[in-house]
Protein backbone atom coordinates (compact mmCIF):
# COMPACT_ATOMS: atom_id res chain seq x y z
CA UNK A 1 0.00 0.00 0.00
CA UNK A 2 1.10 3.26 -1.09
CA UNK A 3 2.51 4.88 2.21
CA UNK A 4 2.04 8.25 0.79
CA UNK A 5 -0.59 10.41 3.12
CA UNK A 6 -2.78 13.09 1.08
CA UNK A 7 -4.50 15.76 2.43
CA UNK A 8 -7.28 17.84 1.00
CA UNK A 9 -7.34 21.11 1.99
CA UNK A 10 -4.51 23.45 2.64
CA UNK A 11 -5.94 25.49 5.29
CA UNK A 12 -5.20 25.76 8.80
CA UNK A 13 -6.04 22.25 9.93
CA UNK A 14 -4.34 20.52 6.45
CA UNK A 15 -1.12 22.43 6.83
CA UNK A 16 -0.70 21.42 10.50
CA UNK A 17 -1.59 18.13 9.71
CA UNK A 18 1.29 18.04 6.80
CA UNK A 19 3.57 19.42 8.86
CA UNK A 20 3.32 16.83 11.79
CA UNK A 21 3.15 13.86 9.72
CA UNK A 22 6.25 14.45 7.59
CA UNK A 23 8.29 15.72 10.87
CA UNK A 24 7.56 12.11 11.67
CA UNK A 25 9.03 10.88 8.48
CA UNK A 26 6.18 10.07 6.32
CA UNK A 27 5.69 11.87 2.48
CA UNK A 28 2.60 14.18 1.85
CA UNK A 29 0.87 15.77 -0.60
CA UNK A 30 -1.60 18.47 0.34
CA UNK A 31 -4.33 18.74 -2.12
CA UNK A 32 -5.32 22.41 -2.92
CA UNK A 33 -7.70 23.97 -5.02
CA UNK A 34 -6.88 27.73 -4.54
CA UNK A 35 -6.17 30.12 -6.49
CA UNK A 36 -7.20 28.04 -9.66
CA UNK A 37 -10.96 27.52 -7.68
CA UNK A 38 -11.37 29.94 -5.65
CA UNK A 39 -14.43 30.62 -2.60
CA UNK A 40 -15.80 34.35 -1.82
CA UNK A 41 -13.65 34.66 1.49
CA UNK A 42 -10.14 33.67 0.21
CA UNK A 43 -8.02 36.06 -1.74
CA UNK A 44 -4.75 34.11 -1.81
CA UNK A 45 -3.51 30.65 -2.91
CA UNK A 46 -1.32 30.68 0.82
CA UNK A 47 -1.53 27.84 3.02
CA UNK A 48 -3.47 28.79 6.42
CA UNK A 49 -5.12 32.08 5.31
CA UNK A 50 -6.99 33.55 7.42
CA UNK A 51 -10.20 35.00 6.39
CA UNK A 52 -12.20 36.61 9.66
CA UNK A 53 -10.23 37.49 12.66
CA UNK A 54 -6.67 37.68 12.87
CA UNK A 55 -6.87 36.61 16.07
CA UNK A 56 -5.97 33.56 18.07
CA UNK A 57 -7.95 34.57 21.20
CA UNK A 58 -6.93 34.11 24.70
CA UNK A 59 -3.14 33.58 25.04
CA UNK A 60 -3.18 33.20 28.88
CA UNK A 61 -2.38 29.22 29.62
CA UNK A 62 -3.41 29.20 32.62
CA UNK A 63 -6.90 31.09 33.25
CA UNK A 64 -8.15 30.12 29.43
CA UNK A 65 -8.77 27.17 27.74
CA UNK A 66 -7.60 28.68 24.24
CA UNK A 67 -4.58 29.46 26.03
CA UNK A 68 -3.94 25.90 27.43
CA UNK A 69 -4.11 25.26 23.71
CA UNK A 70 -1.85 27.11 22.58
CA UNK A 71 0.30 25.91 24.96
CA UNK A 72 -0.21 22.16 24.03
CA UNK A 73 0.32 23.50 19.99
CA UNK A 74 3.89 24.81 21.46
CA UNK A 75 4.58 21.86 23.12
CA UNK A 76 4.04 19.36 20.23
CA UNK A 77 5.95 22.10 18.22
CA UNK A 78 3.12 22.88 15.68
CA UNK A 79 4.03 25.07 12.91
CA UNK A 80 0.84 27.18 12.45
CA UNK A 81 1.37 28.00 16.63
CA UNK A 82 4.94 28.83 15.94
CA UNK A 83 4.39 30.82 12.86
CA UNK A 84 1.59 33.01 14.78
CA UNK A 85 4.07 33.94 17.56
CA UNK A 86 6.53 34.67 15.03
CA UNK A 87 4.14 37.44 13.92
CA UNK A 88 2.26 37.89 16.42
CA UNK A 89 0.53 41.78 16.86
CA UNK A 90 0.38 44.03 19.70
CA UNK A 91 -3.22 43.49 21.17
CA UNK A 92 -3.16 43.15 24.95
CA UNK A 93 -3.53 39.34 26.04
CA UNK A 94 -4.65 37.92 23.17
CA UNK A 95 -2.56 36.07 19.66
CA UNK A 96 -3.38 38.53 16.57
CA UNK A 97 -1.54 37.74 13.80
CA UNK A 98 0.30 39.99 11.10
CA UNK A 99 -2.15 38.07 8.39
CA UNK A 100 -0.90 38.09 5.55
CA UNK A 101 2.95 37.51 6.35
CA UNK A 102 2.02 34.40 8.17
CA UNK A 103 0.20 32.91 5.65
CA UNK A 104 3.32 33.00 3.33
CA UNK A 105 5.43 31.98 6.33
CA UNK A 106 3.86 28.85 6.64
CA UNK A 107 3.76 28.14 2.92
CA UNK A 108 7.13 28.73 2.67
CA UNK A 109 8.08 26.73 5.43
CA UNK A 110 5.53 23.79 4.00
CA UNK A 111 7.31 24.07 0.54
CA UNK A 112 10.43 23.97 1.87
CA UNK A 113 10.02 20.91 3.78
CA UNK A 114 11.55 17.76 1.73
CA UNK A 115 8.65 15.48 2.35
CA UNK A 116 6.38 17.98 1.76
CA UNK A 117 4.72 18.60 -1.90
CA UNK A 118 1.85 20.63 -2.68
CA UNK A 119 -0.29 19.66 -5.73
CA UNK A 120 -2.77 22.25 -6.90
CA UNK A 121 -6.68 21.22 -7.82
CA UNK A 122 -9.66 20.29 -6.81
CA UNK A 123 -10.62 16.81 -5.70
CA UNK A 124 -14.19 16.24 -6.30
CA UNK A 125 -14.88 12.68 -5.13
CA UNK A 126 -14.06 10.58 -2.00
CA UNK A 127 -11.13 8.28 -2.78
CA UNK A 128 -11.20 4.48 -2.67
CA UNK A 129 -8.04 3.49 -1.15
CA UNK A 130 -4.77 5.00 0.38
CA UNK A 131 -4.10 7.54 3.70
CA UNK A 132 -6.36 10.18 3.10
CA UNK A 133 -7.26 13.49 5.63
CA UNK A 134 -10.12 15.72 4.48
CA UNK A 135 -9.57 19.18 5.67
CA UNK A 136 -11.42 21.61 3.64
CA UNK A 137 -13.00 23.56 6.52
CA UNK A 138 -16.12 25.56 5.96
CA UNK A 139 -15.97 26.18 2.71
CA UNK A 140 -15.76 22.76 1.41
CA UNK A 141 -16.82 22.67 -2.74
CA UNK A 142 -20.10 22.13 -3.48
CA UNK A 143 -18.82 18.83 -5.49
CA UNK A 144 -16.65 17.15 -2.48
CA UNK A 145 -19.71 18.51 0.08
CA UNK A 146 -22.26 16.37 -2.30
CA UNK A 147 -19.80 13.55 -2.54
CA UNK A 148 -19.28 13.17 1.85
CA UNK A 149 -22.88 13.53 2.07
CA UNK A 150 -23.56 10.38 -0.57
CA UNK A 151 -20.54 8.54 0.75
CA UNK A 152 -22.06 9.10 4.81
CA UNK A 153 -25.89 9.15 4.36
CA UNK A 154 -26.17 11.80 6.38
CA UNK A 155 -27.47 15.20 6.09
CA UNK A 156 -25.44 18.14 5.60
CA UNK A 157 -25.34 20.20 8.38
CA UNK A 158 -25.19 23.77 8.05
CA UNK A 159 -25.04 26.96 9.41
CA UNK A 160 -24.24 30.14 8.53
CA UNK A 161 -21.28 32.47 10.02
CA UNK A 162 -20.19 36.19 9.07
CA UNK A 163 -16.91 37.88 8.55
CA UNK A 164 -16.67 41.04 9.93
CA UNK A 165 -15.64 44.57 8.42
CA UNK A 166 -11.54 46.00 8.09
CA UNK A 167 -11.03 50.21 8.60
CA UNK A 168 -8.42 51.85 7.24
CA UNK A 169 -6.50 53.18 10.13
CA UNK A 170 -5.65 56.34 8.89
CA UNK A 171 -9.70 57.35 8.43
CA UNK A 172 -10.40 57.26 11.69
CA UNK A 173 -10.69 59.95 13.91
CA UNK A 174 -8.27 60.07 16.92
CA UNK A 175 -9.64 63.38 18.50
CA UNK A 176 -12.54 61.00 19.56
CA UNK A 177 -10.81 57.53 19.31
CA UNK A 178 -8.18 56.54 21.83
CA UNK A 179 -5.69 53.75 22.14
CA UNK A 180 -6.27 51.07 24.96
CA UNK A 181 -6.64 47.51 25.62
CA UNK A 182 -9.15 46.67 28.08
CA UNK A 183 -8.09 46.93 31.70
CA UNK A 184 -4.60 47.79 30.09
CA UNK A 185 -3.88 44.24 29.79
CA UNK A 186 -0.62 43.53 28.29
CA UNK A 187 3.01 43.56 29.33
CA UNK A 188 4.36 46.56 27.06
CA UNK A 189 2.78 49.62 25.90
CA UNK A 190 2.54 48.54 22.43
CA UNK A 191 0.02 45.45 24.37
CA UNK A 192 -1.49 48.18 26.60
CA UNK A 193 -2.50 50.04 23.63
CA UNK A 194 -3.39 47.60 20.95
CA UNK A 195 -7.06 48.64 20.21
CA UNK A 196 -8.74 51.27 19.19
CA UNK A 197 -11.83 52.28 21.55
CA UNK A 198 -15.06 54.13 19.93
CA UNK A 199 -16.93 55.65 22.34
CA UNK A 200 -20.66 55.80 22.56
CA UNK A 201 -23.36 57.95 24.46
CA UNK A 202 -26.89 56.64 25.73
CA UNK A 203 -28.41 58.15 22.55
CA UNK A 204 -25.45 57.80 19.79
CA UNK A 205 -25.86 53.83 21.36
CA UNK A 206 -29.63 53.57 20.88
CA UNK A 207 -29.29 55.64 17.28
CA UNK A 208 -27.08 52.82 16.11
CA UNK A 209 -29.01 50.10 17.34
CA UNK A 210 -31.97 51.14 15.73
CA UNK A 211 -29.96 51.81 12.85
CA UNK A 212 -29.12 47.86 12.60
CA UNK A 213 -32.80 47.00 13.73
CA UNK A 214 -33.93 48.51 10.35
CA UNK A 215 -30.78 47.69 8.15
CA UNK A 216 -31.40 45.93 4.88
CA UNK A 217 -29.76 41.95 5.18
CA UNK A 218 -28.68 39.45 3.14
CA UNK A 219 -31.56 37.35 2.33
CA UNK A 220 -31.19 33.64 2.00
CA UNK A 221 -32.03 31.71 -0.44
CA UNK A 222 -35.41 29.04 -0.72
CA UNK A 223 -35.55 26.52 1.39
CA UNK A 224 -32.39 27.59 3.75
CA UNK A 225 -32.81 28.47 7.72
CA UNK A 226 -30.18 31.17 9.59
CA UNK A 227 -28.89 28.83 12.27
CA UNK A 228 -25.96 30.89 13.66
CA UNK A 229 -22.76 29.67 15.77
CA UNK A 230 -23.09 31.67 19.04
CA UNK A 231 -19.91 32.60 19.00
CA UNK A 232 -20.27 34.51 15.73
CA UNK A 233 -23.23 35.98 15.82
CA UNK A 234 -24.03 38.82 13.15
CA UNK A 235 -24.14 42.34 15.13
CA UNK A 236 -27.61 42.75 13.72
CA UNK A 237 -28.92 39.62 15.40
CA UNK A 238 -27.43 40.15 18.38
CA UNK A 239 -29.68 43.93 18.63
CA UNK A 240 -32.57 41.85 17.91
CA UNK A 241 -32.10 39.47 21.09
CA UNK A 242 -32.39 42.59 22.76
CA UNK A 243 -31.48 46.24 23.01
CA UNK A 244 -28.51 46.06 25.96
CA UNK A 245 -27.21 42.48 24.07
CA UNK A 246 -24.68 44.28 22.78
CA UNK A 247 -23.82 46.22 25.79
CA UNK A 248 -23.17 43.59 27.24
CA UNK A 249 -21.19 41.26 24.37
CA UNK A 250 -19.00 43.15 21.62
CA UNK A 251 -19.88 46.71 22.85
CA UNK A 252 -19.47 46.37 26.42
CA UNK A 253 -17.40 49.71 28.34
CA UNK A 254 -16.15 48.11 31.19
CA UNK A 255 -12.28 48.26 31.61
CA UNK A 256 -11.86 51.31 29.41
CA UNK A 257 -11.20 54.86 30.23
CA UNK A 258 -11.40 57.46 27.75
CA UNK A 259 -8.55 59.85 27.04
CA UNK A 260 -10.22 62.16 25.67
CA UNK A 261 -12.83 62.60 28.05
CA UNK A 262 -11.52 60.70 32.02
CA UNK A 263 -14.50 61.99 33.66
CA UNK A 264 -17.29 60.42 30.98
CA UNK A 265 -17.69 57.15 31.17
CA UNK A 266 -19.34 55.95 27.98
CA UNK A 267 -22.25 53.96 27.60
CA UNK A 268 -20.58 51.71 25.08
CA UNK A 269 -17.61 51.46 23.40
CA UNK A 270 -16.61 49.89 19.70
CA UNK A 271 -13.19 48.52 19.82
CA UNK A 272 -10.88 47.86 16.81
CA UNK A 273 -8.20 45.31 16.59
CA UNK A 274 -4.83 45.62 14.82
CA UNK A 275 -5.36 43.43 11.74
CA UNK A 276 -1.44 44.18 10.18
CA UNK A 277 1.58 44.54 11.57
CA UNK A 278 2.02 48.23 9.99
CA UNK A 279 -1.17 49.41 11.60
CA UNK A 280 -2.44 50.43 8.51
CA UNK A 281 -5.69 47.88 9.03
CA UNK A 282 -8.03 47.63 11.88
CA UNK A 283 -10.85 45.13 12.28
CA UNK A 284 -14.20 45.98 13.98
CA UNK A 285 -14.20 43.54 17.19
CA UNK A 286 -17.48 41.23 16.95
CA UNK A 287 -18.82 43.00 14.37
CA UNK A 288 -19.59 40.04 11.88
CA UNK A 289 -22.79 40.85 9.71
CA UNK A 290 -24.91 40.01 7.24
CA UNK A 291 -25.82 43.32 6.25
CA UNK A 292 -25.81 44.43 2.48
CA UNK A 293 -22.93 46.76 1.91
CA UNK A 294 -24.72 49.82 1.51
CA UNK A 295 -26.34 49.60 4.90
CA UNK A 296 -22.52 48.71 6.34
CA UNK A 297 -20.85 51.69 5.50
CA UNK A 298 -23.82 53.93 6.56
CA UNK A 299 -24.30 52.31 9.80
CA UNK A 300 -20.63 51.90 10.85
CA UNK A 301 -20.54 55.40 10.10
CA UNK A 302 -22.36 56.25 12.59
CA UNK A 303 -19.97 55.08 15.08
CA UNK A 304 -17.97 58.15 16.83
CA UNK A 305 -14.75 58.64 15.35
CA UNK A 306 -15.81 56.02 11.91
CA UNK A 307 -17.79 59.24 10.74
CA UNK A 308 -15.36 59.57 7.46
CA UNK A 309 -14.04 55.71 8.13
CA UNK A 310 -12.97 53.92 4.64
CA UNK A 311 -13.69 49.95 4.66
CA UNK A 312 -10.79 47.87 3.38
CA UNK A 313 -12.92 44.59 3.91
CA UNK A 314 -16.86 45.26 4.12
CA UNK A 315 -18.49 42.12 6.18
CA UNK A 316 -20.25 39.26 4.63
CA UNK A 317 -22.06 35.84 5.13
CA UNK A 318 -21.61 32.96 3.78
CA UNK A 319 -22.55 29.09 4.45
CA UNK A 320 -20.40 27.08 7.27
CA UNK A 321 -20.72 23.06 6.76
CA UNK A 322 -19.69 20.51 9.25
CA UNK A 323 -20.58 16.38 9.77
CA UNK A 324 -21.87 15.30 11.92
CA UNK A 325 -18.63 13.84 13.51
CA UNK A 326 -20.48 11.89 16.84
CA UNK A 327 -22.18 10.03 14.47
CA UNK A 328 -19.36 9.42 12.01
CA UNK A 329 -15.91 9.49 13.18
CA UNK A 330 -14.00 6.96 15.33
CA UNK A 331 -12.07 8.29 18.18
CA UNK A 332 -8.84 8.26 15.67
CA UNK A 333 -10.56 10.92 13.91
CA UNK A 334 -11.53 8.19 10.62
CA UNK A 335 -14.91 7.79 9.22
CA UNK A 336 -15.99 4.77 10.52
CA UNK A 337 -17.41 3.83 6.40
CA UNK A 338 -14.27 4.52 5.01
CA UNK A 339 -11.37 4.27 7.50
CA UNK A 340 -8.71 4.87 4.91
CA UNK A 341 -10.20 8.43 5.35
CA UNK A 342 -9.81 11.30 8.26
CA UNK A 343 -11.05 14.34 9.34
CA UNK A 344 -9.89 17.55 10.68
CA UNK A 345 -10.66 20.97 11.27
CA UNK A 346 -13.56 23.06 11.43
CA UNK A 347 -15.44 20.72 8.59
CA UNK A 348 -15.33 17.96 12.35
CA UNK A 349 -17.11 20.68 13.99
CA UNK A 350 -14.66 22.49 16.33
CA UNK A 351 -14.59 26.09 15.56
CA UNK A 352 -12.07 28.44 15.75
CA UNK A 353 -8.59 28.61 14.05
CA UNK A 354 -6.38 27.02 16.98
CA UNK A 355 -9.08 24.78 17.52
CA UNK A 356 -8.87 23.43 13.92
CA UNK A 357 -5.38 23.47 13.45
CA UNK A 358 -5.10 21.33 16.83
CA UNK A 359 -7.26 18.71 15.39
CA UNK A 360 -5.05 18.81 12.11
CA UNK A 361 -1.95 18.07 14.15
CA UNK A 362 -3.69 15.23 16.13
CA UNK A 363 -4.82 13.79 12.34
CA UNK A 364 -1.69 14.23 11.08
CA UNK A 365 -0.13 12.14 13.74
CA UNK A 366 -2.25 9.68 13.74
CA UNK A 367 -2.30 8.60 10.26
CA UNK A 368 1.68 8.37 10.34
CA UNK A 369 1.75 6.47 13.37
CA UNK A 370 -0.77 4.31 10.83
CA UNK A 371 1.64 4.00 8.11
CA UNK A 372 4.07 3.26 10.25
CA UNK A 373 2.66 0.57 11.89
CA UNK A 374 2.31 2.13 14.73
CA UNK A 375 -1.17 3.46 16.89
CA UNK A 376 -1.29 6.53 18.41
CA UNK A 377 -4.28 6.98 21.35
CA UNK A 378 -5.89 10.30 21.34
CA UNK A 379 -4.37 13.05 24.12
CA UNK A 380 -6.30 12.11 27.61
CA UNK A 381 -9.75 14.30 27.64
CA UNK A 382 -8.02 15.99 30.55
CA UNK A 383 -6.27 17.75 28.08
CA UNK A 384 -7.40 20.51 25.86
CA UNK A 385 -6.77 18.64 22.82
CA UNK A 386 -8.21 15.78 24.36
CA UNK A 387 -11.22 17.23 25.33
CA UNK A 388 -12.08 18.74 22.03
CA UNK A 389 -11.50 15.25 20.34
CA UNK A 390 -13.49 13.45 22.79
CA UNK A 391 -16.22 16.08 22.29
CA UNK A 392 -16.49 15.79 18.86
CA UNK A 393 -16.24 11.89 18.28
CA UNK A 394 -18.47 10.79 20.56
CA UNK A 395 -18.99 13.24 23.84
CA UNK A 396 -21.37 15.49 22.07
CA UNK A 397 -24.80 14.79 21.47
CA UNK A 398 -24.98 13.94 17.81
CA UNK A 399 -29.30 14.95 17.44
CA UNK A 400 -28.22 18.72 18.62
CA UNK A 401 -24.13 19.07 17.83
CA UNK A 402 -22.85 21.96 16.91
CA UNK A 403 -19.42 23.73 16.32
CA UNK A 404 -17.63 24.65 19.41
CA UNK A 405 -14.82 26.16 20.73
CA UNK A 406 -12.86 24.70 23.45
CA UNK A 407 -13.95 25.56 27.04
CA UNK A 408 -13.54 24.02 30.34
CA UNK A 409 -16.79 22.64 30.21
CA UNK A 410 -15.86 20.52 28.04
CA UNK A 411 -13.10 18.78 30.57
CA UNK A 412 -14.01 16.15 32.98
CA UNK A 413 -14.39 18.24 35.88
CA UNK A 414 -11.75 18.76 38.86
CA UNK A 415 -12.23 17.47 42.42
CA UNK A 416 -13.00 20.20 44.95
CA UNK A 417 -11.38 17.88 47.34
CA UNK A 418 -13.76 19.13 50.34
CA UNK A 419 -14.66 22.73 49.60
CA UNK A 420 -15.65 25.07 46.71
CA UNK A 421 -13.00 26.50 44.94
CA UNK A 422 -13.00 30.13 43.07
CA UNK A 423 -12.93 30.24 39.78
CA UNK A 424 -9.10 31.21 39.13
CA UNK A 425 -7.96 28.35 41.26
CA UNK A 426 -10.48 26.01 39.38
CA UNK A 427 -8.83 26.72 36.11
CA UNK A 428 -5.74 26.81 37.26
CA UNK A 429 -6.28 23.51 38.52
CA UNK A 430 -7.61 22.26 34.95
CA UNK A 431 -4.56 24.08 33.35
CA UNK A 432 -2.17 22.38 35.76
CA UNK A 433 -4.02 18.67 35.28
CA UNK A 434 -3.48 19.20 31.48
CA UNK A 435 -0.28 19.96 31.13
CA UNK A 436 1.11 17.59 33.15
CA UNK A 437 -1.61 15.11 31.13
CA UNK A 438 -0.23 15.94 28.14
CA UNK A 439 3.21 16.21 28.46
CA UNK A 440 2.67 12.58 29.53
CA UNK A 441 1.17 12.20 26.02
CA UNK A 442 3.79 13.32 24.15
CA UNK A 443 6.68 11.11 25.78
Amino acid sequence: MDKRLHIIGGGMAGSEAAWQAASLGVPVTIHEMRPAVGTFAHRTGFMAEMVCSNSFRSDDDEQNAVGLLHWEMRAAQGLVIGMADRHRLPAGGALAVDRDPFAEAVTAELRQHPLIEIAPGEITSLPTDGHWIIATGPLTSGTLAEAIRTATGADQLAFFDAIAPIVYAESVDMSVAWMQSRYDKGETEEERTAYLNCPMDKAEYEAFVDALLAADKAEFREGETAKYFDGCLPIEVMAERGRETLRFGPMKPVGLTNTHRPEVKPYAVVQLRRDNKLGTLFNIVGFQTKMKYGAQTDIFRLIPGLQEASFARLGGIHRNTFINSPTLLDDRMRLKSHPHIRFAGQITGVEGYVESAAMGLLAGRMAAAEILGQDIAPPPPETAMGALVTHITGGAEAKTFQPMNVNFGLFPPIDAKGGRRGRKDRYKAYTDRAKAAFTEWLS
